[in-house]
This record gives structure tokens, C-alpha cells and sequence, in this order.
């Protein structure tokens, strides 16, 4: 097994030989598709239109083995203290092992716990679908927001229970219009803060209340708390039997998969968060046995990999062919840059690579008339990961999926195919130009090609399948931020935007001035505070 660094060193040169290659060049080998794909179950991973060959994998999966990821992997799921800035394990996971046997954390056995807090969120869920409420409200922020809020637009078509709605920003236009038309005697509210203490989210809540209140509703028997934090619940007049809690080895953004997501439970019932669940329970279970070579997180990192720090490549495109994951690009946003967004080591040393790329996307078709014009003809690469399913839930519009399918799949193939100058002057001389305004116009239709994609299959979004979907992108963070040597898990990159708009508010109000605050903001806090009516 090579060294981390004699690993990433053949990387470097198998991309120095291999960069001025097409990528339809490498289909004149007729095993290129199945070879250059991986599959659990009926989930497909194709990554076939990228411009790895087996030479460049096998330097890949090399680096996994200089990283010892399968130890790495060992100790995430059996409890070890992975995340080491906080002195934390990092057990998600264990929120989906319905079925998989004790896991040890300092000793003692959580899954007891876990079970039970679930079967507490069952029974909590059916009396919520079966007493008269309308509408649920989700006030959170970060992963008690961003995760619940995609997977219960993702699994519309199973929603048989009340209403969901979420807050996150505490601009007072959000509480303001979620509210409004609501009827707050037959409204839940549920505050997701594991502290108690998150200003977003509890100024939110506190407006949330007063609305209840002057509307005829009763905050003390219709709002729900996810907190750890029992005194604070209390306080605020939450019982303990309306407060589900989450340890600190589950990170925000990892959530949604215990009481974070009540939202979705309530929306879709217990059987089928069970199925939600087991999806990500299967994706772990291959995580944890398939071989390298045809695993799916593992893999989707190595080309992660391969295209943001060895190629360069900056960004990465999120492209669902599904409507329905129109948040997922925004879910990912956070689940890979703010865990894999850092510059420094384990170790404390630098990161001597480029760290986690910018995430970003749209559903499609969306994103065809919006950015797929720099995507396909723009000076830089942006990889893309698109998304699709065989078969829709609306069976009485077919014709529109199979419009959805052509589309996704010719834009995975026309960003490997490209169209060459000669090509274009065809095009140019079939539409009656010559000359020079043949060339001119020919060079603008001009598709450089080559620029890389993967494409994830699946036979019908559902609970188990958005499940699988979930856990694959979790695992891929892991094995990037492994390889990068870094914690996956941590997130002090927020900490010290928080402590200075705590230090502002009291200057925004006017109790404080601006003597210790640098021009530019004293500047900026003095028209604000003219504008006011």
C-alpha cells in the first residue's frame, strides 16, 4: 500500500496524460458502460462519461487503502470518537439500525434508546394524523430545517397526513407568510433546536407562540419540542411528553433521520419513515461489505475526488430529473460544504489540497434555461451528478417522464459529446450561410465536450429509495473527507459569524455604538438605522 502522497503524486500525472483526452473515445471499448458503473440493488450508478480509466481507478481505490478507509469505516459504525475536535462518535447511522444489534458508545448500548425515542415518535405521529390537525409547522434552521423540509416535498405523493410547512430564517417574512391562512386552533408547532437556545430558531418560535395565543390556539397542547434540552422546554411550556431528544453523536445535518424528522413521519405515516429508514439501513449495510470497485459511495467520492482536487474543477452541479428533489441540491449544499469546507488536517496541519468543491443545482428541466449554457459552453468544467427515476407517480402522464428521461439523458450525453467546429459549419451551410458569416455563426454553436458526468438511477423515488439516496451522499462525505485527512464532522466555520451578530444586536437597536466596529460596518449600521420609518 502506497503513501497518501505517492498516491495523490500518480493521480497528479495520470491526469497530466490523460487531460487532453475525449471521453467518447473511451466507448471504442464496448464493455466502457458496464464496467464503469456500479449497483445495489435496483439503484445504478453510472460514471462511465467521466474520464476515468481503469489505470486512474486503480490509482483512486489506491487511495482509499493509503487512507486505511475500511478502519475508518470500522470505527464510525461501531461508535469510536471519530469527530476528535469535539471528542464525539458520529452514529446517524444507528438512527436507521432497526434491525442490525447492539452499538457501544463509551460502554453502553444506545440502540435501547434509540428504538425507544422511536417508538415514542410513532405513537406521538398517529395521534397528530388522527386528531384533527391541518397543518404542521417546522420551525428550525441548518439540518433541523434543510433536511425534513426536502424529504417531505420529496415524498409528496405519500403524504397522507396534515399539512407541513418549515421556518428557518428569521427574517419575519417567513414566520409572517407561513402563518398566514393558517387556523392556529388546528395547527402542531415543532421546534427543532437541540439547545433550546438557537436565536433563529427561538425567536421564530416565541412569535410562533404569541400567534397561537392571540388566535385561539393552545401553545400548551400544540407545540412539540426536538431538544435535548428539558429545562428549556419546560420553561417555555413544552411537557417532557412532547420533547423528543437526540444525543450529540447525531451532527444537525445528519438528523433527519430520528426526531428531526417528525415532520416527514407525520406526513407520510410511521410504516412508511420505516421504509425511509430502511433505505438508508440497505445503503449502509453495502457500504459496509461491497468491494471498493462496486461501491456506490465509495465510488461517487473517487470521482468527487478525481474531479475537484485532482483535475481542479471548483464546483459540482447537483442536477435531479425529478421535481420533486428540487431541495436535494440545497440539502447537499450543506451536507458536503459545511462538513468537507475546511483547510485544516486532523493533525492541525494545513490541508495540502484543495478542500470540499461548491455545491450547487436545480431540478431539471429547470436548470436547462437557466445555467446549463455556461455548464456547456463556459470557460470552466463543472461536473455534474444527474438524477433520474424509470418511471414517475403520475401514471396518466407518462408522455411528460419520458419527455423528463430524453431530456436528462441528452444532456449527460451531449456534455460528453460536444460538437466539433467542422460540425457546426454543416450546420451553418444546411441553414443557407457562406462565407465568413458561415464561420462566425458556426463558431458560436461550437460545444467544446468532453466535461464530465455520473447519472443515478433508480426505478421510482420512494421512502426506501430517497433513503438509499440520503445515505449514499452521506457515506461519499465520509470517504472525501478521509481521504482528505480531515473531520467531517465539526463545523467551526460558523461560529464566528454567530458571536459577532450576537455583539451587533445591541448596536442595530441603538443601545450600543459603532466606537469598536471597523468603517465599513459603522457605515452601513448608520444608514440602516436613517432608513427606518
Amino acid at each position: 500500500m502506497g503513501s497518501l502522497k505517492s498516491q495523490w503524486d500518480a493521480l497528479t500525472a495520470r491526469h497530466e496524460q490523460t487531460k487532453d483526452r475525449s471521453i467518447l473515445s473511451l466507448f471504442d471499448d464496448a464493455t466502457r458502460a458496464s464496467d464503469f458503473s456500479a449497483q445495489t440493488g435496483d439503484m445504478l450508478l453510472d460514471y462511465s462519461k467521466t474520464n476515468i480509466d481503469r489505470e486512474t481507478r486503480a490509482a483512486l481505490i489506491g487511495l482509499l487503502d493509503a487512507a486505511d478507509l475500511g478502519s475508518k469505516r470500522a470505527a464510525m459504525f461501531s461508535g469510536a470518537p471519530i469527530n476528535d475536535t469535539e471528542g464525539r462518535a458520529v452514529l446517524h447511522t444507528a438512527l436507521r439500525n432497526l434491525d442490525g444489534g447492539p452499538i457501544f458508545v463509551d460502554g453502553f448500548d444506545i440502540m435501547p434508546g434509540v428504538l425507544a425515542t422511536l417508538d415514542r415518535m410513532r405513537i406521538y405521529a398517529n395521534h397528530i394524523r388522527e386528531n384533527g390537525v391541518t397543518d404542521v409547522v417546522n420551525i428550525g434552521i441548518g439540518g433541523s430545517d434543510l433536511g425534513p423540509a426536502m424529504a417531505v416535498d420529496a415524498l409528496a405523493p405519500y403524504h397522507d397526513g396534515p399539512r407541513c410547512h418549515f421556518v428557518s430564517n428569521v427574517d419575519g417574512a417567513h414566520i409572517a407568510d407561513t402563518l398566514r391562512g393558517l387556523d392556529a386552533k388546528t395547527t402542531l408547532v415543532i421546534v427543532a433546536s437541540k439547545t433550546f437556545t438557537t436565536i433563529e430558531t427561538m425567536t421564530n418560535a416565541r412569535t410562533a407562540k404569541a400567534w397561537m395565543q392571540d388566535h385561539g390556539g393552545d401553545p400548551s397542547t400544540q407545540f412539540a419540542a426536538l431538544s435535548t434540552a428539558e429545562d428549556k422546554t419546560r420553561d417555555f411550556g413544552i411537557p417532557a411528553e412532547r420533547v423528543f431528544g437526540f444525543e450529540d453523536w447525531v451532527g444537525g445535518r445528519y438528523s433527519v433521520w430520528g426526531p428531526i424528522g417528525l415532520s416527514l413521519m407525520i406526513a407520510i405515516g410511521p410504516k412508511g419513515f420505516d421504509a425511509f429508514l430502511r433505505g438508508g439501513q440497505a445503503m449502509d449495510r453495502h457500504f459496509q461489505t461491497a468491494d471498493w470497485s462496486e461501491n456506490l459511495p465509495a465510488l461517487l467520492a473517487l470521482v468527487g475526488v478525481w474531479h475537484a482536487q485532482v483535475c481542479g474543477h471548483a464546483s459540482r452541479a447537483v442536477l435531479p430529473y425529478d421535481q420533486r428533489l428540487a431541495r436535494l441540491p440545497d440539502y447537499l449544499q450543506q451536507l458536503e460544504m459545511e462538513s468537507n469546507g475546511k483547510s485544516v488536517q486532523m493533525d492541525g496541519t494545513p490541508v495540502t489540497v484543495s478542500s470540499g468543491p461548491i455545491v450547487w443545482g436545480a431540478a431539471g428541466t429547470n436548470g436547462q434555461h437557466a445555467f446549463y449554457q455556461l455548464i456547456h459552453q463556459g470557460t470552466r468544467i463543472v461536473p455534474c451528478e444527474f438524477m433520474i427515476a424509470a418511471e414517475g407517480h403520475e401514471p396518466e402522464l407518462t408522455h411528460h417522464h419520458d419527455l423528463l428521461v430524453a431530456n436528462c439523458l441528452a444532456q449527460a450525453e451531449a456534455l460528453m459529446r460536444g460538437r466539433s467546429i467542422d460540425e457546426a459549419r454543416d450546420k451553418m451551410a444546411d441553414a443557407g450561410l457562406s462565407g465568413t458569416e458561415l464561420e462566425r455563426q458556426a463558431r458560436h454553436r461550437v460545444f467544446a465536450g468532453s466535461r464530465p458526468s455520473t447519472t443515478l438511477a433508480y426505478p421510482k423515488l420512494d421512502p426506501f429509495t430517497l433513503g438509499q439516496i440520503i445515505a449514499l451522499y452521506e457515506h461519499r462525505v465520509f470517504v472525501e473527507g478521509a481521504v482528505l485527512g480531515i473531520n467531517s464532522y465539526d463545523q467551526w466555520g460558523v461560529e464566528l459569524g454567530k458571536e459577532l451578530a450576537t455583539a451587533l444586536q445591541p448596536i442595530i437597536e441603538g443601545t450600543v455604538d459603532t466606537s469598536d466596529k471597523d468603517g465599513s460596518t459603522a457605515e452601513l449600521v448608520d444608514f440602516l438605522q436613517k432608513h427606518r420609518s
